[in-house]
């Protein structure tokens, strides 16, 4: 995708905590950085606060993570971490990530990241709550829900 697809982008400045003795992002903090983001995203979209998910609370579960290496990321550079949901179930959701240089078209990394809810009583998928669902499709432009 453009990074022009993605409607919400974090800036984010690596730290030395997160490079290898390469002085390169180590290849399991791009994974962090999607969790961020993700975060991040559900904030922008009024999902998030006081620590906690707004909409009725929802557990959710990495059912799935891929991560496509492009390019390194270097020690103190800053890179847009760009997210849109692609797709939303009954009880998963897809996530496509682009992290990119700082305000540029330079892609370093795509990731897909696809989310199960899960009820907290019985830890089985649930359906997403609606509030969620509204907001994300609204943000998006788009419905994203199965038919």
């Amino acid at each position: 995708m453009a990074r022009s697809d993605y409607r919400f982008c974090f800036t984010h400045r690596v730290r030395v905590s997160e490079v290898d003795q390469q002085a390169v992002v180590f290849n399991a903090r791009y994974l962090d950085y999607a969790d961020l983001a993700a975060v991040e995203y559900w904030r922008a979209l009024g999902l998030f606060e006081e620590g906690r998910i707004r909409t009725q609370a929802p557990e959710v579960h990495v059912a799935k993570a891929t991560v496509e290496f492009r390019k390194s990321i270097a020690l103190d550079e800053r890179i847009d971490l760009c997210v849109k949901v692609v797709r939303i179930g009954r009880t998963s959701m897809t996530y496509s990530m682009e992290f990119h240089g700082l305000g540029a078209e330079d892609l370093r990394a795509v990731i897909e990241l696809v989310y199960v809810h899960i009820e907290a009583a019985g830890g089985r998928p649930s359906p997403w709550p609606a509030a969620m669902i509204t907001a994300i499709e609204r943000h998006e432009g788009l419905s994203l829900t199965d038919s």
